[in-house]
């Protein structure tokens, strides 16, 4: 796989609340997460983030592990309620110095800080105020955006301003699977567009600081295949990717919604206020990705998607493995969208690591890992600008929902005692990076 460009980015990723812990220490406030994961049948096994990996102790041992990898980068998340606690006003000092040490441990170990301002954990005290179905959540994350930008921006490389906003407006507001567990379609298209807007706004309020690193947003995408090539299933696969991908894509890169998607079109006009599509559709210096799986889409008796089962063999997720599908998606959206520099902020999978005598025999991720880079490969020898790829995740954590009963972690994570221990798939990676070096 030499067709990797020596300026290529690799790397590895987390998310805050997934992974820091000291829910309560040196005067964090209380986010989304924390509501939602101590609400009884929220999460699996009523577990929470509380303590998760405990890194706001074990950063350096952490990073020591990165170190080791020889990745070129490590993409985390800033925790709102820890630098802003009432999500808006008074900025938490002790808060800020903690990710200056993360920042600072970072860059010492000669690796880039790659840093998502928003990665879900919404305080609270802005949720009781309506969340992201108040348009002022938008104006809110502009002021925590550009406190992050002033502070930080010395030592970090990239800046991401919202992972997944298709998550935190669909799960969050639409199906209430994840935090704040709202269930209702039509809250959720209000949610996606004030998320949209606090991109735009984050974005405007870095162009204004005059700041010159890379900045840009990550969408989760996936390829959509439909079951068969009847004009009903054709149609149906094109309702599903407008849903996920399209709804998202658009705004950003062509300044409006896709006019295909009437229904959501009419949920949306009460929330579009003059000059947001300016606003939302500002450039980016890059798109991040975060793929995991495909969907294949056949039409319900009313001509709605309905996801079909998977063909090859799936993850613990349940998500089908099938890496192609990287590939189809990366020339897709450089057609449609580029061109744009792609990073794939997001990649891996989920199964059920045990340790044996010590060591942890992960060969199906592996595999996955070492079948996308090989898309990856594809796609750049196609010509497709992608420029840096990221391992999901680092560290075994806190999956939301499933709360620590998914594994996606190239590093063994013992929740009792908080040991370490690099799997197979990392002592691969770690090998791939030097033969790829050499």
């Amino acid at each position: 796989m030499k067709k990797f460009s020596k300026d290529f980015i690799w790397g590895v990723a987390t998310a805050s609340y997934q992974i820091e812990g000291a829910f309560d220490k040196d005067g964090r406030g209380e986010s989304i997460w924390d509501r939602f994961s101590k609400t009884p049948g929220k999460v699996l096994k009523g577990h929470t983030g509380d303590v998760a990996c405990d890194h706001y102790h074990r950063y350096k041992e952490d990073i020591a592990l990165i170190k080791d990898l020889g990745v070129d980068s490590y993409r985390f998340s800033l925790a709102w309620p820890r630098i802003i606690p009432e999500g808006s006003g008074a900025v938490n000092q002790k808060g800020i110095d903690f990710y200056k040490r993360l920042i600072d441990e970072l860059l010492d170990q000669g690796i880039s800080p790659a840093v998502t301002v928003y990665h879900w954990d919404l305080p609270q005290v802005l949720e009781d105020k309506g969340g992201w179905l108040n348009r002022d959540t938008a104006k809110h994350l502009r002021d925590f955006a550009a406190v992050a930008f002033e502070e930080f921006n010395y030592g970090v490389d990239k800046w991401i301003t919202l992972n997944e906003p298709w998550c935190s407006a669909y799960l969050g507001y639409g199906s209430g699977e994840q935090a704040p567990g709202k269930k209702d379609f039509a809250a959720n298209i209000n949610a996606s567009h004030h998320l949209l807007l606090a991109h735009g706004l984050a974005l405007e309020a870095y162009r204004e600081l005059n700041l010159t690193e890379d900045i840009g947003i990550t969408f989760n995408l996936s390829h959509h295949y439909p079951v068969s090539d009847k004009p009903e299933d054709l149609d149906a696969t094109r309702i599903a990717d407008g849903l996920l991908n399209r709804w998202y894509l658009d705004p950003v890169f062509k300044g409006a919604y896709p006019a295909d998607m009437t229904e959501l079109i009419k949920l949306v006009e009460p929330f579009v206020k003059e000059g947001d599509l300016d606003l939302i559709s500002k450039p980016n210096d890059f798109l991040g990705i975060n793929m995991y799986s495909r969907n294949i889409v056949k039409a319900d008796e009313n001509g709605q998607p309905q996801s079909q089962p998977a063909v090859h063999p799936v993850t613990a997720m349940g998500w089908e493995i099938y890496p192609e599908s990287l590939y189809d998606l990366l020339v897709r959206v450089d057609k449609d969208y580029g061109p744009i520099p792609i990073y794939i902020t997001e990649n891996g999978a989920a199964f059920d690591d045990r340790v044996e005598n010590g060591k942890v025999h992960d060969a199906k991720r592996t595999d996955y890992l070492e079948r996308h880079f090989a898309q990856a490969a594809r796609a750049i020898e196609a010509g497709i600008p992608l420029k840096g790829y990221y391992v999901w995740s680092l560290l075994d954590n806190f999956e939301w929902a499933f709360g620590y009963e998914r594994r996606f972690g190239i590093i063994y994570v013992d929740f009792d005692t908080q040991e370490r221990i690099m799997k197979d798939s990392a002592i691969w990676y770690k090998q791939f990076l030097q033969e790829l070096k050499k």
